[in-house]
């Protein structure tokens, strides 16, 4: 098959792209500038120049595919509802193009959790609207291209981590280097859920082979690491004391942040693993924070 992919150069979209053409498919990667066009051709991918911004770009880029997978997001925390709504419009754009077809259109969504101690999010549950969750914008152009018939299927991430990165959990060792302690909030029992990057890739080849047009599948592997947990990894790596906050104090330690690090995101992918038979492996994510 022949894969239109964005974010083909990215931290996720990269190791998709090498799933595919291990699994024999054609990828054609969106290069957003000449650096990625360099990696891309390296890795032997077809380069189709644009960015998740050029519109125009994304509506070409999806005339020369079978299949359409959608990896890129642009990952400005401090400016995030912005960062939804280009991704909104992007999703709408691509969707468009796929009107009148058959072609599956593949979109990365979060797994975002209810927020709710002790509710664990499963596929079945629907993400929080946009007013509520700036992320909640990308559901909703999946909705919206599905009512016009499109052919969607959603993956849902959640900290997608190797030895370099670990998602929202690299903003968090950053703060522990800038204020010299890592910190959690409350009693710290909330949950994170979690996914190596080579398992989250292996899932969205089984989404494009064997998904269920407007399914949402979880890429998750682990349900949910408690944030003591991760602080006191993160301690260990930067070298530095574990501290707890209030939440009254977490904007001024946390920043953006704030928003999300006292929230228990937890989440299950047991419908997907019965699903596509997906049996994701490979370090956890506390394995990758002390080992970056």
């Amino acid at each position: 098959m022949r894969v239109f992919v964005t974010g083909a150069a990215g931290f996720v979209g990269a190791k998709v792209v090498e799933e595919l053409k291990r699994a024999g498919h054609e990828v054609i990667g969106l290069a957003r500038s000449a650096a990625n066009e360099k990696a891309l051709a390296a890795a032997g991918v077809q380069a189709h120049r644009g960015d998740v911004q050029d519109l125009e770009s994304l509506r070409q880029g999806v005339a020369k595919a079978d299949a359409v997978i959608h990896c890129a997001f642009v990952h400005d925390f401090t400016n995030f509802v912005a960062s939804c709504e280009i991704d909104r419009r992007a999703i709408e754009a691509m969707g468009a193009a796929l009107v009148g077809s058959t072609r599956p259109f593949i979109v990365t969504a979060g797994t975002g959790g209810s927020g709710t101690p002790g509710h664990v999010a499963t596929e079945n549950d629907p993400a929080a609207p946009a007013s509520v969750f700036p992320r909640g914008a990308t559901e909703e152009a999946v909705n919206a291209v599905a009512a016009r018939g499109v052919r969607t299927l959603v993956v849902r991430l959640p900290q997608v981590h190797d030895p370099e990165k670990q998602g929202l959990v690299t903003l968090l060792v950053a703060i522990a280097r800038e204020k010299k302690v890592s910190a959690y909030v409350g009693d710290g029992r909330n949950r994170w859920p979690a996914v190596h990057r080579l398992a989250a890739a292996q899932l969205y080849r089984l989404v494009l082979e064997k998904g269920s047009p407007g399914a949402r599948y979880h890429a998750v592997a682990e349900e949910g690491v408690p944030l003591e947990d991760i602080a006191e990894a993160v301690g260990k790596r930067v070298g530095v004391p574990v501290v707890v906050k209030s939440p009254e104090e977490a904007p001024a330690h946390f920043g953006f942040l704030a928003a999300m690090i006292g929230r228990d995101l937890s989440a299950s992918s047991a419908q997907t693993r019965e699903q596509l038979g997906w049996r994701p492996t490979g370090p956890s994510l506390i394995e990758d924070i002390l080992a970056g």
